[in-house]
């Protein structure tokens, strides 16, 4: 008997971003009664779970990634007891709950921390990466912030510097310390205990820095300086792998539990390399969140990303919280046919599919002035990046002043398309994006070979098309996707002509009919799904 895969695998999963979701209070912020709110939204969707940015304790420095209580959620989210009916609620649905976990670094304001700089003998003060300055006076070492300028912060009370890999308000923790390693094992207890089914580790890779604090060598390029070192001991250091077998191990003990990890600022070979039979079950590759639309483009990302894997579990995503949404980086019109294309390739490669709220309905960035920029990084670099607040701003419900997402001013400014642009007009129009990504979860579920099947690339020399068959013990289906404005030709395998097929998916061809031949004309932005008979 065909052992029966693991939700994470054939399932779909939905990244929120709270602030952004559901205001159920009416403060302006997003909070976890309106994700329970909302619940049979996703449900109806057919997600299968839901990943949500930080909602612990925090002064929001970085809007929730510079913890102050990894044990309680942030009264602007609401309560723990709220947290367990979000968690009743959506396991009723069917609905598995992940939480993002930040553990690289903490607030500077967390008890530890606070205890950590008091003094030197202080039991906390080996908890963070406190160092003497260099001989020479001054830091350490060469390493840098990633959010700019240099990695380490003076305290002349202490005659020492702590390291900080991102903001001098989220000092980096001492991993090499094994009460601190103690703590974090028991937060993910905490949390497994309240029936959480899995976590999205952010920049897990950052966790051990050089024992020796040697300084990174210089090289590359980019728009910040922290591009132009190699950055050989400050991340991705062996001590992670024993590491993370010891979490897995942890995990696997509360039954099928999954450990998606962000590895940060490393190449698909080097995110693959933490994915295994003991490590995390999956690894991000952001590849394919450039502004490019094309099928040479795609085609590349993919298959790169499968060849580092090597027959590990992928998974693919075009939108989240750090990133320009793909309707804006695709220039999307109005029609919305791109952002059906990059849907149908996302929703049938092999692999889980990661979405980020309001991608179903094509939600654009926000655009914002400087002095709207909340996010402290987008102002560092304005003009030079996108403000990451653009793709934050509140999910479109409906056509009211502040898009059903709040009875009060939301805490960034509601897109002003969203009069037409939201849940409730797609939901009553046949023809919109809202419809197409639902048909497609459909599709997807209803058949083995796109949620469990192998896949297989085809017609590689068509700059036009991207196109690839999935197959199970049970069928064949073949996806076939024109990224062009122009028709385009899809010439079918030699093994697959005169073959008989059936329509599951087309712009032009009836659904359920029966077709023939050695090629198909695609018509400009078509995705075609067929399965064999």
């Amino acid at each position: 008997m065909k052992k029966e895969l693991p939700w994470w695998k054939k399932g779909i999963i939905y990244q929120i971003y709270p602030r952004s979701f559901m205001d159920l209070n009416s403060d302006g912020i997003g909070d976890l009664e309106g994700i329970t709110r909302q619940l049979d939204y996703l449900s109806d969707l057919g997600i299968d779970a839901i990943w949500l940015s930080p909602i612990y304790q925090s002064p929001n420095v970085d809007f929730g990634y510079d913890v102050a209580n990894y044990v309680d959620v942030d009264q602007e989210f609401g309560t723990l007891q709220h947290f367990d009916q979000l968690v009743t609620a959506a396991h009723q649905r069917n609905i598995k709950i992940i939480l993002d976990l930040v553990l690289n670094h903490t607030s500077d304001q967390h008890p530890w921390f606070v205890e950590s700089r008091k003094s030197k003998d202080n039991p906390y003060h080996d908890w963070y990466m406190w160092h003497d300055p260099s001989p020479k006076g001054g830091p350490p070492n060469n390493w840098l912030s990633w959010f700019g300028g240099g990695g380490w912060e003076y305290d002349q009370h202490l005659d020492q510097y702590y390291f900080h890999m991102f903001y001098k308000e989220q000092p980096d923790l001492n991993w090499r310390n094994p009460q601190v390693r103690q703590a974090m094992l028991d937060v993910y207890r905490f949390w497994l205990d309240r029936g959480v089914d899995g976590f999205r580790m952010d920049v897990f890779n950052m966790y051990f820095k050089d024992k020796d604090l040697r300084d990174n060598p210089l090289g590359g390029k980019g728009p910040r300086k922290f591009n132009h070192q190699l950055h050989l001991y400050d991340m991705s250091q062996p001590e992670m792998h024993p590491l993370l077998q010891e979490i897995r191990q942890l995990l696997d003990s509360y039954g099928e539990k999954y450990m998606v990890g962000e590895t940060f600022y490393s190449s698909p070979q080097q995110a693959a390399a933490y994915i295994g039979d003991d490590q995390l079950h999956a690894g991000f590759d952001f590849s394919m969140l450039g502004r490019k639309f094309s099928a040479p483009f795609f085609r590349k990302a993919i298959k790169d990303w499968l060849s580092a894997l090597d027959e590990k579990w992928p998974n693919f995503v075009l939108n989240n919280h750090d990133n320009s949404r793909s309707a804006t980086r695709y220039k999307a019109k109005k029609d919305d046919k791109v952002l059906k294309v990059s849907a149908t390739m996302l929703l049938t490669l092999v692999g889980t599919p990661f979405l980020y709220y309001g991608e179903e309905i094509g939600m654009r960035d926000i655009f914002l002035w400087r002095h709207q920029v909340l996010d402290p990084v987008s102002k560092r670099y304005w003009p030079l990046l996108p403000p990451r607040d653009g793709c934050r701003s509140p999910m479109q419900w409906d056509g009211t002043d502040f898009a059903g997402f709040s009875n009060a001013k939301p805490w960034l400014p509601v897109h002003p398309a969203s009069e037409q642009r939201n849940v409730i007009v797609q939901q009553s129009d046949p023809a919109s994006l809202l419809h197409f990504y639902k048909n497609l979860i459909t599709i997807r579920r209803a058949h083995s070979a796109l949620h469990s099947g192998s896949m297989e690339m085809i017609d590689e020399s068509n700059p036009s098309i991207l196109a690839y068959t999935r197959q199970s013990d049970e069928e064949t289906v073949l996806v076939a996707l024109n990224f062009t404005k122009k028709a385009a030709n899809f010439v079918l395998p030699v093994q697959y002509r005169e073959k008989s097929w059936n329509v599951i998916l087309s712009q032009h061809l009836q659904e359920q009919e029966t077709t023939t031949g050695t090629k198909f004309a695609l018509q400009p932005l078509e995705t075609l799904i067929l399965r064999l008979n």
